[in-house]
C-alpha cells in the first residue's frame, strides 16, 4: 500500500456558477489594481411539499481582479456567463444596524455564453482580442493586498 505522507496538505474550495448578469458590470480601481464587479443570478426549479413548481434564485457577487478589462463592455445585464473561482464571505452592516454576510466569488476565469435575447456576445468579444490573450489570468490572492472587506460592491 502506498504511503500518503508525501501528499501536500492544501485545501481549496472552488465555486462555479452559470447564470445571467443582473446589471451591467462596474470596473473599479482599488489600490492600483483593476477589479470588475458583477452579479450573477442562478435560478433552479423545484417542487415544494405540495408538488407545486417553485423557483429559487441565488445571487452571487463576483469580483474579477485583472489587468485585462477588455471583457467589461460585454458583461451587460442579461448576459449569460460561466464564472469560476474561490468563494469568499463579506460581512456588512445594513443602514438599520443589522449584520449580514454575502457570498463573493473571487473570479479566476469568466466565459461569455450569450444573452437572454439569444444574441451572442462571445463572438464579437473574441474578434476584438489578440490571439494570445488569456482572460483567465488574474493576480494570485497573495498578490492582492486589500482585505475582502474592502471589496467595492
Amino acid at each position: 500500500m502506498p504511503h500518503c505522507h508525501n501528499i501536500k496538505k492544501y485545501f481549496m474550495i472552488k465555486l462555479q456558477v452559470i447564470g445571467n448578469l443582473g446589471k451591467d458590470c462596474v470596473v473599479n480601481t482599488v489600490n492600483g489594481k483593476n477589479v470588475i464587479n458583477f452579479s450573477v443570478a442562478h435560478t433552479e426549479k423545484f417542487k415544494d411539499n405540495t408538488g407545486a413548481q417553485k423557483d429559487k434564485t441565488i445571487w452571487v457577487e463576483c469580483a474579477y481582479w485583472t489587468e485585462r478589462t477588455a471583457i467589461a463592455p460585454y458583461l451587460k445585464k442579461g448576459t449569460q456567463v460561466y464564472a469560476d473561482g474561490t468563494p469568499d464571505l463579506r460581512n456588512y452592516t445594513t443602514q438599520d444596524g443589522r449584520q449580514g454576510t454575502s457570498l463573493i466569488l473571487r473570479v479566476s476565469s469568466v466565459q461569455l455564453l450569450g444573452s437572454k435575447d439569444g444574441t451572442e456576445n462571445q463572438a464579437a468579444y473574441q474578434q476584438q482580442q489578440a490571439p494570445n490573450i488569456n482572460m483567465s489570468t488574474v493576480p494570485n490572492s497573495n498578490e492582492i493586498s486589500e482585505p475582502a472587506d474592502d471589496l467595492p460592491f
